[in-house]
């Protein structure tokens, strides 16, 4: 390693076995990759739908929502967590009353927008009115792995296997009303029920995930993933399960690099993220691919 290298990188080595039972070594990381673990499933298969459905400016203010459900809840003295889930369920009714309100695309796209400004505004308001909060501002905003307990991992594992339970109970009609709303509702589908409950279980997601990677990047988790998914497949079930691994090891590299560096866990899955996808891209651009004549 350069100079620079080790004064961004310290105790990483090239021994790459004897680094990763470093990183198992201490319980907080265990609670960190035990986390990021449930987060990425999480992030993986609703993110997979989020893409389909064409949802991810609605899904960009849902992580948005999450800021200022820390912050108050900091402010009220009451676990992060409670905010977190509490603010993108009500975030998530409301994106549901934006959707389900058929106005033009546009009326639609100014009201989401607006929704993201307010939450975004209050976050800071209830981080101002609280001094004691703004030492934990970056870690609300770019996640951290410190400090995750057991207990929070098993809050977690809770929440997902409520919301991972959920989306399998919906994958069927869902995949039909994504891909044709009308049909899938001429069909006796209820496209308007599957559309909120979708927006719920994405709450979820975005509730336990904005824990590891912070407020402003949960959204990279969320889109990045599935997004490469679907470049890869257009099969549904293989694209959901690369989704999931994708997320699976953007997460466990991010807090990997993040364990050893300075900088916060949320730039290296946000990196690695986009990396890995730009790099499907590349792969999969014709002029690349077809061998000239």
């Amino acid at each position: 390693m350069t100079m620079l290298d080790a004064a961004i990188f310290q105790g990483l080595t090239w021994n790459l076995v004897d680094d990763a039972r470093q990183l198992v070594s201490y319980p907080f990381m265990v609670n960190a990759l035990e986390a990021g673990t449930i987060a990425a499933v999480m992030a993986g298969t609703t993110g997979w739908f989020m893409v389909l459905r064409r949802q991810t400016f609605a899904g960009h203010p849902m992580s948005m929502i999450a800021f200022p459900g820390a912050a108050a809840a900091s402010l009220a003295g009451l676990p992060i967590a409670l905010g977190y889930f509490g603010f993108c369920g009500l975030g998530a009714l409301a994106l549901a009353g934006i959707a389900g309100s058929r106005q033009s695309l546009s009326g639609e796209s100014a009201a989401i927008g607006s929704l993201q400004a307010l939450a975004l505004g209050l976050g800071f308001l209830f981080v101002s009115l609280y001094h004691g909060v703004l030492n934990g501002l970056g870690s609300l905003l770019f996640g951290t792995f410190l400090g995750i307990t057991h207990e929070q991992v098993i809050v977690l594992l809770a929440v997902a296997s409520v919301a991972v339970a959920l989306m399998a109970l919906m994958a069927r009609p869902l995949l039909f009303a994504s891909i044709d709303s009308d049909v899938a509702r001429a069909a006796g589908v209820p496209v308007g029920l599957l559309g909120t409950g979708f927006l719920l279980t994405l709450g979820l997601a975005v509730a336990a995930t904005s824990q590891i990677t912070g407020a402003l990047l949960v959204f990279a988790l969320l889109v990045m993933p599935a997004a490469t998914a679907h470049q890869l497949t257009a099969r549904p079930f293989l694209g959901i399960a690369l989704s999931v691994a994708i997320a699976l090891a953007v997460t466990w590299i991010g807090l990997a690099l993040a364990y050893f560096s300075i900088y916060p866990v949320g730039f290296y899955v946000t990196s690695v993220a986009f990396a890995l996808y730009v790099l499907v891209r590349i792969a999969r651009t014709p002029a690349l691919t077809t061998a000239p004549a």
